[in-house]
């Protein structure tokens, strides 16, 4: 199976999520869980699908706060053996999330600026003037430099953060199929252009899971990726 598609189950409950998978099947092997889901039972899918399905677990927490706070959530997240998990880039959270993690297979992915965000909500929010790629871009540098496995960001910036010195893993939501709505996303591309730009793994929701046949839905986007390498 491609890992390189993540589908990110943003539907109610944790029965919807398992329902959801059944539909996909061995067409996906790789899950997004977000806090939408977290009080419809998010943390039981995720151990459901890991441990009864032998499905890959991107738990996407985008956590944030002091470090000894972050520290310990990601240790008591690891226990349930996610793949990925999310963080707020900030240097402080970062180091703590990779302490938290520690001696586990879990990766610490850094949120550098969200997807559905232009300069007039960074404006809004008073954050540092500046271009939004070039802001995204440094996040990404000052995230790997506290030790993150990878970043997470639009593949509008991919191409660039690959080329960062120690650039880990680049996984990108914000990718829409051609033709596809855009829905709260600002900066999107297709599955093929993020792939292209250097994402390792791209994150895809709505047009899987709204798909009248989610599993087609799912192999039309994996047979969009270039092969990989």
């Amino acid at each position: 199976m491609d890992d390189r598609l993540i589908v990110a189950l943003d539907v109610p409950d944790a029965l919807s999520g398992l329902e959801l998978a059944r539909q996909l099947g061995d067409a996906v092997s790789f899950y997004k869980i977000g806090l939408g889901m977290l009080t419809g039972g998010g943390l039981a899918l995720a151990r459901e699908l890991k441990d009864d399905h032998g499905k890959r677990i991107f738990l996407d927490m985008k956590l944030f706060d002091i470090g000894a706070t972050v520290e310990a959530a990601v240790r008591g997240l690891t226990r349930f053996d996610i793949d990925f998990l999310t963080v707020h880039g900030d240097p402080h959270v970062v180091r703590a999330a990779k302490n938290g993690a520690a001696g586990t297979g879990t990766r610490i992915l850094a949120v550098t600026i969200l997807t559905s965000l232009d300069r007039a909500d960074l404006d809004a929010a008073l954050i540092a003037p500046g271009d939004l790629h070039d802001l995204t871009v440094d996040r990404a540098a000052r995230a790997f430099e506290a030790g993150a496995d990878g970043i997470i960001c639009s593949p509008r910036e991919a191409a660039a953060i690959r080329a960062l010195p120690g650039a880990g893993l680049i996984v990108t939501p914000g990718v829409r199929p051609a033709g596809a709505a855009a829905g709260d996303q600002k900066r999107i591309e297709t599955p093929a252009a993020a792939i292209a730009a250097g994402a390792d793994h791209i994150v895809v929701g709505r047009p899987v899971w709204q798909s009248a046949n989610p599993r087609a839905a799912a192999q039309a986007i994996l047979a969009e990726l270039p092969a990989a390498n």
